[in-house]
């Protein structure tokens, strides 16, 4: 129904443009599919899918442009080469899985998962077109009457209630694509569609010539009703109990060390001491030097043809002289002093186990590294990571760090959570206060500002647990509020009905009184704040992709807007100085220099999610869903180091990251295994 064009943009990125013919352009309801492709593929992150980078559905010629993948389709590879082995079908299975949870979870239905749909890229499977598929909220429904899909790959609700497809139909899809992928036909099978149409809906499908290992789970996904088949979840812990072996973790480079030099380390320079090797951590590689290992040494890592094709396999090197610390295992109890040598003067590189389960959420501040793990907090010695203390808390997190106010810790209160503080220093509870009904909290040095949800904002001081003061600002509805360090004010933020502006109001954190306060346009979240002026991500359209950049100022009202060219889904940013980093769903990092008006540069991390970015002026820090600690050149946005990998036991997975922290030098970091390490700042090349 059109052409795909292989195009490069102004920086030289390849990419696919897919543009409508003119016949199909004037069909209202293909418009109206065209423009639903298009925001399905903008829903879905672009680890499993080719990421939208522009497109123009209301165009005379509608057209979308996509990163280019390169690599065959599974329907070519097949033809090509013939049915893939084992070992390749259980990593294809696990990275359709995931890509079919990344699809669902944000509310989209494929409906059209086939061999020629599948892109087989180096990281591995990448699903693409998703002409038909359908947005859970969408009001575009399939016509009476009419079948929308490909026969051999359809579940049998999309031939009887096709107006009642879910995501099961798409797990029924993957069933018939790998039963392709290891017969070079499919599951029911004839030349004609109403007969394959008939053999869905009523027989049983033939698996012969599938592995044995992986028939049971490839019958479970070809069940006839939609509640007896697995889901994407379901499929992974299948395929991890029937082997144990399969690894579909992507290709992560070595690091380097004295032997390998690279370009960002000076000449001579040491790397890190020799240490224990921590639990979990990966066997040293073998087999490839730095220059096929390292894409900053300029090589790239050398595979087999069938591994390029479905993903690279193995576990990530790690040279002997790198290896981290030894993990130290906490011990239980309500408030424990942790027993252990003297405090070394200077800080080093360590990494401990939390103390409970799921990913520790961590701040700086009272001279320590206090975190929340679960229903427990902690708190660490920042220069060597000795436990201080740790006890039970019954406030909820809410999946944010603690705050630090008044001198006093305070585990992030869920909504209408309890109010707890913390003395630093040994755990035990300073004061207590009811919960409040409200959205957001945020801390200035001396107090606890809370926003609720019908306008109020109230001050608790963060020594005492008093209520400093309490202010009703007219007019506003869903307030969020937010500080940051360095800034003297308190910013609330509430959008207007119709989404399109925001109401932006400056507080006085001491008494309440209102400095300033205007409407903007665009959803606006406030991210950074530097010399009185204020840092925000504009955002537009039903989905909140950030499409500018605005540094407001709350003394005289005057705002500036930096656009970013390509919108960012689900941005998350921070600012250090005149410098605005931002992070979006798919891996797009992005420097804006708002002195200058313009974007400094802009790089693909190839992550599918990561945690906010932070900055310490020389290195931009991230965390990546498995684990790792990312760091890039402020200056140019080139990579320049990472650590291991930390997913743990299972591949845990995260539903969100939590960012890293920068003081005195070191950045400290948190991982789905329950670890919380800190490395040198300064040095991120000897990781």
């Amino acid at each position: 129904m059109g052409v795909v064009h292989l195009a490069r943009s102004t920086s030289g990125l390849k990419l696919a443009v897919k543009v409508v013919h003119a016949e199909y352009a004037k069909d209202p309801e293909f418009r109206g599919r065209f423009r639903q492709e298009v925001a399905a593929a903008r829903r879905v992150s672009g680890a499993f899918t080719a990421s939208v980078v522009d497109a123009d559905p209301e165009a005379e010629r509608p057209w979308m442009a996509t990163l280019y993948i390169p690599g065959p389709t599974l329907a070519d590879e097949v033809k090509r080469n013939g049915p893939l082995d084992s070992s390749q079908l259980r990593r294809l299975m696990a990275g359709l899985a995931e890509a079919l949870r990344d699809i669902h979870r944000v509310g989209v239905v494929h409906r059209d998962l086939k061999p020629s749909n599948v892109l087989l890229s180096e990281d591995g499977p990448k699903v693409i077109d998703f002409g038909i598929s359908r947005p859970k909220d969408s009001e575009l429904r399939t016509e009476t009457g009419k079948l929308i899909g490909t026969p051999p790959f359809m579940a049998p609700e999309q031939f009887r209630r096709p107006r009642e497809v879910g995501p099961a139909a798409d797990i029924f899809a993957l069933g018939s694509v790998l039963v392709h992928a290891a017969t070079g036909r499919g599951p029911f099978d004839s030349d004609s569609p109403y007969v394959v149409a008939y053999q869905v809906v009523h027989d049983e499908p033939d698996l012969t010539g599938v592995p044995d290992e992986l028939s049971g789970l490839v019958r479970r996904c070809l069940a006839k009703e939609p509640e007896e088949r697995p889901t994407p979840d379901e499929l992974m812990a299948g395929l991890r109990a029937v082997a144990a072996s399969y690894d579909t973790r992507v290709f992560i480079p070595s690091q380097r060390t004295d032997e390998t030099p690279g370009p960002s380390r000076p000449a001579g320079q040491r790397t890190a001491e020799p240490a224990r090797r921590e639990r979990g951590a990966a066997e040293p590689g073998a087999g490839a030097s730095a220059a096929d290992a390292d894409p900053a040494a300029g090589g790239k890592p050398r595979r087999g043809r069938r591994r390029t094709v479905y993903g690279a396999v193995g576990a990530v090197g790690l040279a002997a002289a790198l290896a981290l610390m030894a993990l130290q295992v906490f011990g239980g109890g309500d408030t424990a002093p942790a027993a252990g040598t003297a405090p070394e003067e200077t800080s080093r590189d360590w990494a401990v186990a939390g103390p409970a389960e799921g990913t520790p959420r961590c701040s700086h501040g009272a001279g320590t590294l206090v975190c929340v793990q679960g229903g427990t907090a902690f708190a660490l010695r920042p220069s060597d990571g000795r436990l201080l203390w740790q006890r039970a808390v019954t406030a909820t997190t809410g999946g944010e760090k603690p705050l630090v106010a008044g001198g006093l810790v305070q585990p992030y209160p869920g909504q209408g959570g309890p109010l707890v503080a913390l003395d630093p220093a040994s755990g035990v509870t300073a004061w207590e206060e009811p919960g409040a009904a409200h959205r957001t909290v945020t801390a200035t040095a001396d107090a606890l500002v809370l926003a609720g949800s019908d306008g109020t904002v109230t001050a608790v001081d963060g020594a005492s647990g008093d209520t400093a003061w309490t202010r009703r600002l007219p007019g506003q509805g869903l307030t969020d509020v937010a500080s940051f360090p360095g800034d003297d004010l308190v910013y609330v933020t509430s959008p207007t009905a119709d989404g399109k502006s925001t109401d932006v109001t400056a507080l006085d954190p001491a008494d309440g009184d209102v400095r300033r306060d205007g409407r903007l346009d665009g959803q606006l979240t406030p991210v950074g704040a530097r010399g009185g002026e204020l840092f925000l991500l504009s955002a537009e359209g039903v989905y909140g992709d950030t499409t500018a950049v605005v540094a407001h100022d709350p003394d005289t009202g005057v705002s500036r807007r930096v656009p970013l060219g390509v919108p960012l889904e689900q941005a998350q940013g921070s600012a250090h100085g005149h410098v605005v980093h931002l992070v979006g769903t798919g891996g797009a990092l992005v420097a804006v220099d708002m002195d200058r008006r313009a974007r400094l540069w802009t790089l693909q991390t190839g992550l599918a999610r990561a945690s906010a970015p932070v900055s310490d002026g020389r290195h931009v820090f991230l965390s990546a869903p498995d684990g790792r600690l990312l760091a890039f050149d402020a200056r140019s946005g080139r990579p320049v180091g990472q650590t291991a990998p930390r997913l743990g036991e299972g591949d845990r997975v995260v539903a969100s990251l939590p960012a890293p922290v920068v003081a005195d030098g070191h950045v400290h970091a948190s991982a789905p295994d329950g670890t919380v390490f800190t490395v040198d700042a300064g040095d991120p090349a000897a990781w």
